[in-house]
């Protein structure tokens, strides 16, 4: 007889060779890579100096970094030279490193690179501030029309890598690509969790022109951050993935880029049709005429006093309300804080924005309102008057009501799956959907897809219903209770038995011998790992399926509990009971990854809120029981975000809000800092609250092409990440950088939504691409992320004034007005009072702070066919005249909106 504990073992077996075969395939890169020669010139004499930041250690025969680490952490190194004996190879990329594309005259462009072919350089002698030279003529191609240099020297105790450049040939030449690689250390390869955390870095790029820069950060978040700054003529115009490099991209590994100066050669060819963050350009040098392009390297104190170190760096630092993503029904604004005063702004596409100044902050930092105009990307360009260039770069959207509304039609109609015939019992469902083919996805190489279950394919049929907490729609939810009745319940999820309750992996499988011939398509690839037979997509020990499906029950049950003759195939307790068994049954059934944090896994917090509420104590305490045990663990644990992946960013969001609930306090600082380790706060919509994902366009993406290793924009753990950041923010109301993040990473889970409504797995970050992702994919995660978290905050900034993130704000005599813009309108936080209002039904139309008597006075729409109460909660001691039901206000609406004074 197999025990119970052989068959979980024999499922993390499954599931390791899974998900982590291409780690396994990284490797066999790395076995191979050590069978190369040793080019790098490690075996001879290393230099080391100092700095005021940094100790910096330079290989002596290729002058290429060995190892750079802060003076205040000597243990510690920003480069990956903990590997420098395997990465001593050929086409093995190192800081101080340079990638260059020529052309003479109307010829070809040829690519020049230090990396390719390691020949121990000429070294220059010191003089000055120069700490290291060398000419690179001996790593470089004979026929190479410039001579290069690179220095290592001082600016006022700080570090510059310099790259003197000059032409030798006796006509001009054109520098169509220049790019210096950003090699830190973030091969994660062989790491433990604690390891990767104290060893490990992450770094974001601002593509912003000459006010660019890049932030590397320690995945803990802790200690110091590095910035590299431009010094001289480096503009950052292009962030190019180094995929000629031959360290392997894997899970453990998303790659190294290079900071471009000049990217036309690459427009031109391998990026060309494909319009880019900045516009492409090159440079012409006259013959023997000479350039210098210059990097500084800073350190900051932290990662959230980032800004502070770049005004002490004299560069500019924009700030945008509410943030680069810009409903079109918004006022958004812009603050610039630069020495110099702007001399010019243009927009791209011309009209996309309207950017108007308007009078200086108390501070005299430049202050303009910015309102979206034209769907799209739209980039700003500023030019200061001592000719310093920053591009910002603006995603315009609709309204966030238009866009949700656009997004739970789209799911109801083009990826409606309603066929009786279906084989694998997915019908009636929301089905995965390939946009660039405008047609369902019934069937994929990876079960899962057109399965209906994992993330890549409950995304669709989760976003539908997470859409119908925020904006109900009687005919999507008549659509959505079929789907529960007649495909989830007893149809995904086990309804009857002992394994009652249990969520399949996957209702598609692959088995042609069982099933009638023509049943699977001959043009797909079922021979991968991927294609589960039917046992297989049978199993319930994968625990990450069910939280999607207790979110599902947990709206059904609002619906039918707060709403009208919305819902009436099940009573409301059905749904709330199934929503507590189905999180009692991923603890029981899938108890290995049930230890690790959840995507979604906020939706037990909000479960047991419902059971709180509904006075279901035996089933509350139960459930709050079990979950504290898994909190429990992983405040026993240093880092506790592990999964099935070696990294994640996925389990942050649950492990947080555990922690933050059961008062383990410390566990949960040490979530938030690691979260925004990895969440930027950058002056560019695909970036800004991006919470960092760089595989699953491996497994939810589309097959193709763009199935690879890539940092993915906005893919669900922006919005899933957001949740605790803004938990964190409403405790720490002072903290306005985790707003700003926060806000960032929630408007980041509808930014990719298009026009018509379609939701794509995430944005292509490769210039190659710069496009959605082909099919729906893992994206009903996100949306559940925007959908829980959607809220408006009222914020007033020291030298800003007051602000609204998710409304428009007015001011007159000490008044503040915020007419509230968010799809849901059903949440407002107002800092200063530390007051958190909430609806579970009506929506707020407006809310007004009167900042001299410290009054609040809310205002609620009228009454609605499915809405004839409004139920408010208020998270202080206030009382109202009305009566309370489940912890909130019953609010009986009139067919005019009504004031209610708190």
């Amino acid at each position: 007889m197999i025990s119970k504990d052989m068959k979980i073992n024999n499922l993390v077996c499954l599931l390791v060779l899974m998900f982590f075969s291409s780690s396994v395939e990284a490797q066999k890169y790395w076995d191979n890579i050590n069978t190369k020669e040793s080019t790098l010139g490690i075996s001879e004499v290393f230099q080391t100096f100092d700095t005021e930041d940094f100790k910096l250690k330079v290989v002596r025969a290729s002058q290429t970094v060995a190892a750079l680490g802060p003076n205040a952490n000597p243990d510690f190194d920003f480069t990956p030279g903990d590997r420098l004996e395997k990465r001593d190879k050929d086409s093995l990329y190192h800081l101080g490193d340079i990638n260059l594309r020529i052309r003479e005259g109307n010829g070809k462009w040829k690519g020049y690179s230090t990396a390719h072919k390691r020949m121990e350089v000429i070294p220059l002698q010191p003089y000055g501030n120069i700490l290291a030279a060398a000419d690179l003529s001996n790593t470089l191609p004979k026929d190479i029309p410039v001579n290069l240099q690179r220095y290592y020297e001082l600016d006022d105790g700080d570090l510059v890598l310099r790259f003197r450049i000059t032409n030798t040939q006796s006509q001009s030449i054109e520098i169509g690509a220049l790019g210096v690689p950003m090699v830190f250390n973030n091969i994660l390869e062989g790491n433990s969790l604690d390891e990767a955390h104290a060893q490990n870095v992450f770094f974001d790029p601002y593509i912003g022109k000459d006010a660019g820069y890049l932030e590397v950060k320690r995945l803990s978040g802790n200690g110091p951050a590095l910035l590299v700054l431009p010094k001289e003529n480096m503009a950052f115009e292009a962030y190019r993935p180094l995929l000629d490099g031959l360290t392997p991209r894997s899970t453990v590994f998303e790659g190294f880029h290079e900071w471009m100066v000049y990217s036309k050669a690459y427009s031109e060819q391998e990026w060309k049709g494909i319009s880019q963050w900045n516009e492409p350009s090159s440079l012409v040098l006259s013959p023997n005429e000479s350039k210098d392009f210059a990097l500084k390297i800073v350190l900051s104190d932290g990662i959230k006093d980032i800004p502070k170190t770049l005004i002490k760096e004299e560069r500019p630092v924009a700030t945008a309300i509410p943030g680069y993503i810009l409903p079109m029904d918004v006022n958004g604004q812009l603050f610039l804080n630069y020495l110099f005063d702007v001399d010019k702004i243009n927009v791209e596409p011309k009209g996309a924005l309207i950017v108007t100044k308007n009078s200086q902050t108390a501070t005299n930092l430049k202050k303009y309102s910015v309102q979206g105009k034209k769907w799209g990307d739209a980039r700003i360009t500023i030019i200061y008057e001592d000719g310093l260039e920053q591009s910002i770069h603006y995603k315009v959207i609709k309204s966030e009501t238009e866009v949700v509304k656009d997004f739970g039609h789209f799911l109801t109609t083009e990826q409606w799956f309603d066929d009786a015939t279906d084989i694998f019992g997915r019908s009636p469902s929301v089905i995965t959907y390939d946009y660039e083919k405008q047609e369902q996805v019934r069937q994929d190489g990876r079960a899962w897809i057109g399965g209906l279950s994992d993330e890549g394919g409950a995304g669709s049929w989760l976003g539908a219903i997470m859409k119908q907490l925020i904006q109900p729609e009687k005919a999507e939810i008549d659509k959505l209770q079929r789907f529960v009745e007649e495909t989830l319940w007893g149809g995904l999820q086990q309804s009857e038995g002992p394994d009652m309750y249990g969520v399949r992996k996957s209702l598609f499988y692959y088995e042609p011998d069982s099933l009638p011939k023509g049943t699977y398509d001959k043009d797909i690839n079922f021979t991968t790992w991927a294609a589960w037979n039917h046992k297989n997509a049978n199993e319930y020990g994968r625990s990450y399926n069910y939280p999607h499906v207790a979110a599902a029950y947990m709206v059904m049950y609002r619906l039918s509990r707060y709403y009208k003759n919305l819902v009436d195939s099940r009573s409301w307790e059905w749904y709330l009971k199934n929503a507590y068994h189905t999180s009692v049954a991923m603890v029981e059934k899938a108890p290995y990854y049930a230890q690790f944090g959840q995507m979604e896994g906020s939706v037990f917090l909000l479960i047991l809120q419902d059971l709180k509420n509904e006075n279901y104590t035996e089933m509350a305490s139960d459930l709050e029981r079990r979950m504290k045990e898994r909190a429990d663990h992983w405040r026993a644990l240093e880092y506790p975000f592990g999964s099935e992946m070696p990294w994640d960013s996925t389990g942050q969001e649950e492990v947080y809000m555990w922690s933050d609930y059961f008062g383990y306090d410390e566990k949960a600082l040490v979530t938030l800092k690691a979260i925004l380790a990895y969440m930027p706060n950058i002056p560019h919509w695909a970036y800004n609250g991006n919470a960092r994902r760089y595989w699953d366009f491996l497994y939810a993406g589309k097959a193709g092409e763009t199935s690879r290793v890539e940092r993915q924009i906005h893919h669900y753990g922006s919005s899933l990440n957001a949740i605790p950041v803004l938990q964190h923010y409403r405790e720490h109301p002072d903290d306005f950088y985790l707003l700003q993040v926060g806000y960032g990473g929630l408007l980041g889970g509808i930014a990719n939504i298009t026009q018509d409504g379609f939701g794509p797995a995430a944005f292509h970050s490769f210039p190659s691409s710069l496009k959605i992702d082909g099919i729906s994919g893992d994206y009903g995660s996100g949306f559940y992320g925007y959908a829980v978290n959607s809220g408006s905050y009222l914020f007033e900034h020291e030298d800003f004034g007051w602000l609204a993130f998710g409304g428009n704000l007015t001011m007159s005599e000490g008044v503040v007005t915020a007419e509230i813009t968010t799809a849901a309108r059903s949440k407002v936080y107002i800092a200063s009072k530390k007051l958190w209002l909430t609806l579970d039904a009506g929506k707020f139309d407006k809310v007004i702070f009167n900042t001299r008597t410290d009054e609040v006075t809310v205002v609620l729409d009228g009454k609605t066919k499915y809405t004839p109460n409004a139920y408010l909660r208020i998270d202080t001691d206030t009382e109202l005249p009305f009566k309370k039901v489940r912890g909130a206000y019953e609010i009986p609406l009139s067919d005019k909106k009504i004031h209610i004074k708190i």
